[in-house]
């Protein structure tokens, strides 16, 4: 079980960081201006998605990419343990300044969906021990955000992730959502001079 930061695993789970409530202190970066640092996450169990972009004001840069996985067959404590371990890595690792984490759906199986509930609360407490404030949007709203329609299928969505982050390459689908949610909380006051510079253009 490990987590693939743009190619590369990175230490096995059980040698990250603790559960540990970090100082907000933690977060500031010296010298970045008005530079804010996004973090989106798409929520999984077996893969979860996760995305960093730096805002500069009306600029967005790709900083990275990638999904924490955890294996089936075991029991789902030590699944959600992994995915928390994991993702405490790559908030230590980049630093973000502040979160957005997707909205989960209600479908037919039940069994499925309160799965997928408990792997978001490990998207939502990872966020909340580094003392950052978390966005939660509606996949709708992303797909709207982002492409400008909010039935959009994950091909167009990764389309116009790469026409607005120039360059990038995904680790896969889930990674790719995940910066999709970075810019939308960037579009709506996450990445707050980004935000201002939209409704600017957009009056």
């Amino acid at each position: 079980m490990c987590c693939v930061v743009n190619g590369t695993c990175a230490e096995r789970c059980r040698q990250c960081s603790p559960f540990v409530l970090l100082h907000p202190k933690y977060n500031r970066f010296e010298g970045l201006g008005q530079m804010i640092r996004v973090i989106g996450i798409d929520p999984g169990l077996r893969n979860m998605g996760w995305g960093v972009i730096d805002v500069n004001g009306s600029k967005l840069s790709h900083v990275a990419n990638g999904i924490c996985h955890s294996a089936t067959g075991v029991e789902l404590a030590e699944r959600l343990l992994s995915l928390h371990a994991q993702l405490t890595r790559v908030f230590s690792t980049y630093r973000p300044t502040t979160a957005a984490v997707e909205h989960t759906f209600v479908n037919k199986d039940g069994v499925a969906t309160l799965k997928l509930g408990q792997a978001r609360g490990i998207a939502l407490l990872v966020p909340a021990q580094m003392g950052l404030a978390v966005g939660e949007y509606a996949p709708n709203n992303v797909k709207k955000t982002v492409v400008g329609v909010g039935h959009a299928d994950k091909g167009q969505v990764a389309h116009m992730v790469r026409m607005q982050l120039p360059g990038v390459e995904f680790e896969g689908p889930d990674a790719a959502d995940a910066l999709a949610i970075a810019i939308t909380h960037a579009h709506h006051g996450g990445g707050s001079s980004y935000a201002a510079a939209v409704a600017r253009a957009s009056a």
